[in-house]
């Protein structure tokens, strides 16, 4: 993990999910594929299914984690425009969206005001750009 998080490496890599269960899944997936064509019976049918079953089921739990834990960043920024930025900007802030308080995540303290005035402004509007603009990267370690 390293230890200065910026927008270049800031994507987040599950080695067990990402490097070891799903290319287990894929190669099985693969496997039952072959074995439905060379031996087409219902249990090879049957087979296959689980293994498609068993991707959906992986990408599902991921999903589901990846959704909680977008609707806890979304809750610890509007708690944190409150507690820095103006009342007037906290108000206008409640338009940003779910997409835009993720990004904004990411931003230092120092410039979240500069960030949410620019993004309720038109000025950035994607997650890409507002990531882009922050110069004072707060690393995210805890993430899922």
């Amino acid at each position: 993990m390293p230890t200065e998080q910026n927008y270049k490496n800031h994507t987040r890599w599950y080695p067990l999910v990402h490097f070891v269960l799903m290319p287990i899944l894929a190669i099985n997936l693969i496997w039952q594929i072959v074995m439905l064509i060379v031996t087409p019976t219902w249990d090879r049918g049957e087979m296959l299914l689980l293994a498609v079953s068993l991707i959906i089921l992986a990408l599902a739990a991921r999903l589901q984690a990846l959704r909680v834990q977008d609707r806890l960043i979304r809750l610890e920024e509007r708690l944190r425009i409150q507690a820095l930025l103006d009342t007037e900007i906290v108000k206008a802030a409640q338009a940003l969206s779910p997409s835009q308080l993720i990004a904004l995540r990411f931003a230092d303290d120092s410039e979240l005001s500069d960030l949410v005035r620019r993004t309720l402004n038109g000025e950035i509007k994607t997650q890409k750009e507002i990531k882009s603009g922050i110069s004072k990267w707060r690393a995210d370690h805890l993430r899922v």
